[in-house]
């Protein structure tokens, strides 16, 4: 496990962390889970920056890290929906979003 994973491991901990914050019942709670949400874009660009700069790269890390950011976004959109159930272009372009993100990656892998 190299720096670059700890970081992507660690984006994905986050994942939950944003999750319960986003929900507890205070009003800065959409706040604070918005900043982990950022926080969490920060850390997939310096990842990838420090895989570059020590040389760094691999399997592992390639499978992971776009991993993490789809888990990420898709947690997102989820909380927002949740939110807004009655939107219904909200809930067309989650849904947009979501299958890209799938048919991509299968894409990817195949």
């Amino acid at each position: 496990m190299n720096i670059p994973n700890s970081i992507t491991t660690f984006r994905i901990i986050l994942i939950p962390v944003f999750l319960t914050v986003f929900y507890l019942p205070y009003s800065w709670a959409p706040a604070l889970a918005t900043f982990i949400f950022g926080f969490a874009a920060i850390t997939d660009w310096f990842d990838g920056y420090l895989a570059r700069k020590l040389n760094q790269q691999s399997s592992l890390g390639a499978f992971i890290d776009p991993l993490a950011d789809k888990l990420m976004v898709i947690s997102a959109l989820l909380i927002i929906i949740s939110k807004h159930p009655d939107n219904n272009w909200l809930l067309f372009s989650t849904l947009v979003i979501i299958s890209r993100e799938i048919l991509i990656s299968s894409l990817r892998e195949w």
